[in-house]
């Protein structure tokens, strides 16, 4: 067996590429041997260095460079080399194709005429990135950072202070360039300038926060258009970031994408245990996080916080919902993939197993929202989560989305009187010039409904809001493209 350097070109003549883990490739191992004998061949062996024998004529595609470099996709390929490069080629076994291509009669007399071959090792999608980052050289212009031999890395990504104080997955160049692929923008698209420090955030940045969060390359659309959105002057993510409340950016998908990245809509819709819910809300808070510099204890000045703040996406479902999806609520079409971003704290249960009707649901849900917040704040906004079975009460009357909302904000008025200063000895109210008035819970428009959650369970939920626009948030829904 001889070397040869893996820059080097391949020989001219006749060239084969084999793996030994590869039925085919030792199905015609035998055939190789006949045509060195009979004719000129060089037999590149990309696992085992001694197969298909012990020879001058084998070399050993060691670090799989001859083979990444010549396109090899599938093996055994025999290939005619002319100035070292490859100028016909044919890939799997046929025995009549390989006679005529090698102008050698009865190769193979024994075996079957034809057989397919096996996936070759350079485009191994274990190997393949790892090897792009090796030969093709990385056009990545991020810094990179040096990880010590001794270090345990995740230990080191938490040291370095880029985790939310889970562990994040180490982005190598490997990792970042598979990321990458589930977009079809540049890497170094500028997509927002991220607050609170105004640093350009392009997509390979994304990509590699996406990385972190632990997202799969084809939740990075997504992830893009929710960055985009957060970024905008309407969400205003500055303000999210320094006011005191809980408050965070939450995102709700429509669209085709929700079930083509397997987004959860239904059972545990809030909670834990779906992998793309649990990923892109967080890659797009390690983003404001590790780009933006919007870390705790900096410009987020949240005194208690919220567990949304790690990172929060759920998908609506629209297959089970009578109504419209909330993204077409909002002018967009049922073909469409959207996010919306949201500003919102913590989400609080709403109980009602008795209701028959909706009225006597809408008006429960009424009495429950007069305390989201606080029950002596007026003018907020809010995002109410309707399960199945609460939904069915609508959906049997009739009730389409409009008719729900106003219903429920004719049962959302306050009388300011009640809600005044020092009225029942409580001190935090409406001022003086608020006396004598009747006012909304919430703004106009700030009523925002989605339909999700598990099929059995008479419970929806709601999230509390921030202050309206223009100091405030605005809901912010963007399209997603690839």
């Amino acid at each position: 067996m001889s070397g040869m350097s893996s820059s080097a070109p391949l020989p001219d003549g006749l060239v084969a590429v084999v793996k030994q883990d590869c039925p085919t490739c030792v199905l015609v191992a035998p055939v190789l041997v006949d045509l060195a004998d009979r004719s000129s061949i060089t037999t590149i062996t990309q696992d085992e260095a001694t197969f298909p024998a012990a020879a001058d004529w084998v070399v050993h595609d060691a670090d799989l460079a001859l083979s990444w470099h010549n396109d090899i996709v599938t093996v055994p390929t025999l290939l005619k080399v002319e100035n070292g490069r490859p100028t016909e080629r044919i890939e799997g076994w046929w025995r009549e194709k390989w006679e005529a291509f090698t102008g050698v009669a009865d190769l193979g007399a024994d075996l079957p005429d034809w057989r397919p071959g096996c996936g070759s090792l350079s485009v191994d999608p274990n190997l393949a990135h790892e090897l792009a980052v090796r030969f093709s050289g990385s056009a990545m212009t991020s810094r990179r950072i040096e990880i010590a031999s001794l270090e345990d890395e995740w230990e080191a990504m938490h040291d370095r202070n880029y985790s939310d104080g889970l562990p994040v997955v180490p982005p190598t160049e490997a990792r970042v360039l598979r990321m990458l692929e589930g977009t079809t923008r540049h890497a170094d698209e500028v997509v927002a300038i991220a607050p609170p420090d105004l640093v350009e955030c392009t997509v390979e940045k994304i990509a590699i926060n996406a990385v972190m969060a632990g997202c799969k390359p084809e939740y990075l659309p997504v992830v893009i258009a929710a960055v985009e959105a957060v970024c905008s002057d309407e969400f205003n993510m500055h303000g999210v970031l320094a006011t005191t409340m809980d408050v965070g950016p939450i995102l709700i998908v429509n669209g085709p994408i929700r079930n083509e990245i397997g987004m959860n809509s239904g059972g545990n819709v809030l909670g834990q245990g779906n992998r793309a819910n649990s990923t892109i809300g967080r890659a797009v808070q390690l983003i404001i996080r590790n780009i933006g510099g919007g870390q705790p204890g900096g410009v987020d000045r949240s005194a208690h916080g919220s567990p949304h703040k790690l990172g929060l996406a759920f998908a609506e479902d629209e297959e089970g919902s009578p109504w419209d999806s909330f993204a077409q609520s909002r002018g967009f079409t049922a073909e469409q993939s959207t996010v919306t971003v949201w500003c919102g704290g913590g989400p609080t249960i709403m109980v009602d197993q008795l209701s028959r009707t909706p009225d006597s649901l809408v008006r429960h849900f009424a009495k429950s929202l007069l305390t989201n917040v606080a029950p002596r704040m007026a003018m907020m906004e809010t995002v109410l989560v309707i399960g199945p079975e609460h939904m069915s009460r609508f959906h049997d009357a009739g009730w389409d989305r409009a008719r729900f909302i106003e219903e429920l904000e004719s049962h959302l008025t306050i009388q300011t009187d009640d809600i005044m200063r020092g009225v029942d000895g409580i001190d935090e109210g409406a001022a003086p010039e608020m006396a004598g008035r009747v006012v909304p819970k919430f703004w106009p428009g700030g009523i925002h409904v989605i339909h999700a959650g598990g099929q059995t369970g008479l419970f929806s939920m709601a999230f509390g809001g921030w202050i309206p626009p223009p100091k405030g948030s605005v809901c912010t829904t963007k399209e997603i493209t690839r």
